[in-house]
């Protein structure tokens, strides 16, 4: 099963959470990136998200395989949204079980910066004024 996964619909975080559950983890932890109406001191009404679909996905898997190598985890996985957003969506969302809560932190940071950095997404935010900017990394 694909662990990094694109969707252009509203993700079920109680559904990814339950997914993550086993019988070894003593530590959950999650990452929600939400829409927020403000960036570098603009108002930012709405957003849309594009990807580069086949790229990004084995980027994903990739900065998963990374982590789990990294870090004593047992499991990572990543939803990114595309598509238009309004305030207040979940955007991303990265999900990290281990024995510990160091690893698991450490290893959630990880992702989610990794994604960021590396992961051929573009964010279009669109202002208040009507005018807009692609924006990438996804900040």
């Amino acid at each position: 099963m694909k662990k990094f996964r694109l969707s252009s619909q509203p993700m079920d975080q109680e559904a990814l959470k339950q997914m993550m559950q086993h019988d070894q983890a003593g530590a959950f932890i999650c990452f929600e990136g939400w829409v927020r109406n403000h960036h570098a001191g603009r108002v930012v009404q709405a957003l849309g998200y594009q990807a580069y679909s086949a790229l990004a996905e084995s980027e994903g898997e990739q900065i998963l395989l990374e982590a789990r190598e990294k870090f004593e985890i047992l499991d990572a996985v990543c939803v990114h949204r595309t598509g238009d957003l309004v305030i207040g969506d979940c955007a991303v969302w990265v999900g990290v079980t281990a024995a510990h809560r160091d690893a698991a932190f450490a290893a959630c940071r990880f992702v989610i910066d990794e994604i960021k950095q590396r992961v051929p997404i573009w964010k279009k935010e669109r202002y208040e004024d009507g005018s807009s900017d692609w924006l990438h990394p996804t900040a």
